[in-house]
């Protein structure tokens, strides 16, 4: 399962984000800050004069203006209304378009309008001057970079002739002054950008970030739900679809029993058939209850094994086409772990299964041997063989058949063991499995979480 998105990730794309919103609150502030300490300096000189009047009113104006289009702003930077759920993605393609224009037109308009009355405070009074820094600022993000600077000097030489025609001499700070201004708020406007720049490349990474994660999880997502689909198949072909199929065998053969007027081969034949189906609604209910066999014990492989023998042989009997299956076990025998027993098992299952519909063979030997590091099961039959290599270059089959071997294949190289094929036409087959040894209480151990 893939980790979630890192706290670093989303601490450094919060920490820029609210950079930006500490600068761009403090510009707000600023140009509110320097509107009113000019309004207030001009009041505390020419007192409510017609002029003092005029300059609040059109001080008031500029207010709402500046609110109003921080407002617009925001908004549309939050975008709402911009995009439809409904649209296609040209329609929101083409909208979005459309509302970009649309702001930087209007943005344009707003600005101009700000700075149009800003002159006109400055044309009442110099005491205004100093809400040139914020205009520089607004200027500077709204306008490209050239055009920027130019109204820049523009609005820094109407700061230095308003208060050179109030104080009616130039001076060398009423120079110095504005022109460190705006030297300041170019250097900082370029920090913003980048800033801003930087806010929108972490936004797009948190953005693919998530994406990526939402996919790996989807994907994830599939491949358990396919490894599943593969283990269930895997064990219905070797449990329920083999003991339906003997039932079908047996079924036939009572069938021909009936039929030649052999009624005791055919009611021990039924009984086959019954004892063949409760043992197959018995796996059913082990898979709805999820439970593949029962918890391992010492002597519980060998005994499954031994009944999967018998069964087989019983199976062949009733169906006509005996088998004598025979059953050895080698070696000191271990507690293996539940997943090797259940493999070991089903192998032998697999394996007898082709043996009794396929091979022919009058004779079956089933060797489970536990040599220290490893437990191998060898299915030996005396039957008419094939060539392995015939079988592996065959097409694959859409009928549900030729799906024992492959699978078999699978399952066993999963655990980290090895199946080898030996067979001759006409000289039966040798099926050789070999597993590493892990026993059930290092499973346990290994299972455990640790502290």
């Amino acid at each position: 399962m893939p980790a979630p998105m890192s706290h670093e990730t989303t601490a450094e794309s919060s920490s820029g984000h609210a950079v930006l919103m500490l600068m761009r609150i403090s510009l707000h502030v600023a140009f509110a800050t320097l509107l009113m300490v000019g309004l207030i300096r001009m009041f505390s000189v020419q007192g409510a004069s017609p002029r003092s009047l005029a300059a609040a009113a059109l001080a008031g104006l500029l207010a709402a203006l500046y609110l109003a289009g921080t407002l617009v702003e925001k908004r549309n930077a939050a975008g709402h209304g911009v995009l439809d759920a409904t649209d296609t993605p040209g329609e929101r393609g083409r909208r979005i378009s459309q509302v970009v224009r649309g702001i930087k037109r209007y943005t344009l308009v707003w600005l101009g309008a700000v700075t149009l009355l800003w002159l006109l405070l400055l044309l009442l009074s110099a005491d205004f001057s100093w809400v040139a820094f914020p205009l520089f600022f607004l200027h500077l993000h709204v306008l490209p970079r050239r055009a920027a600077v130019a109204v820049v000097v523009l609005l820094t030489a109407a700061v230095v002739l308003a208060q050179w025609a109030q104080a009616a001499a130039l001076q060398l700070p009423m120079v110095l002054g504005p022109s460190f201004g705006a030297a300041f708020a170019v250097v900082m406007a370029t920090v913003y950008r980048s800033l801003l720049a930087e806010a929108a490349a972490q936004r797009r990474a948190v953005a693919e970030l998530r994406r990526l994660q939402e996919e790996l999880l989807a994907a994830q997502h599939e491949a358990g739900v396919l490894a599943e689909r593969e283990r269930l198949a895997r064990d219905i072909h070797d449990t329920l679809a083999q003991g339906l199929s003997s039932i079908v065998l047996i079924s036939r053969a009572a069938e021909s029993s009936l039929a030649a007027g052999q009624p005791d081969l055919t009611l021990e034949r039924l009984q086959t058939i019954q004892a063949a189906a409760s043992e197959n609604l018995a796996e059913a209910r082990s898979f709805v209850r999820g439970v593949h066999g029962p918890d391992p014990a010492a002597g519980a492989l060998a005994s499954r094994i031994r009944q999967v023998c018998l069964a087989v042989q019983r199976s062949a009997a009733a169906a006509g086409t005996p088998v004598e299956v025979r059953f050895r076990a080698e070696g000191e025998p271990e507690v293996l772990a539940g997943e090797l027993q259940e493999a070991l098992v089903r192998a032998a299952q697999s394996t007898l299964a082709n043996v009794f519909k396929h091979s022919g063979a009058a004779t079956a030997v089933v060797t489970l041997a536990f040599m220290g590091p490893e437990v191998s099961l060898d299915v030996y039959d005396d039957g008419q063989g094939f060539d392995p290599s015939r079988v592996a270059a065959a097409p694959e089959r859409t009928d549900g058949t030729g799906y024992g071997l492959p699978q078999l294949r699978a399952r066993i190289i999963s655990l980290g063991g090895g199946i080898s094929v030996d067979s001759t036409p006409g000289e039966g087959t040798v099926v050789g499995i070999r597993l590493p040894v892990t026993p059930a209480s290092q499973l346990d151990l290994e299972s455990t979480p640790h502290v």
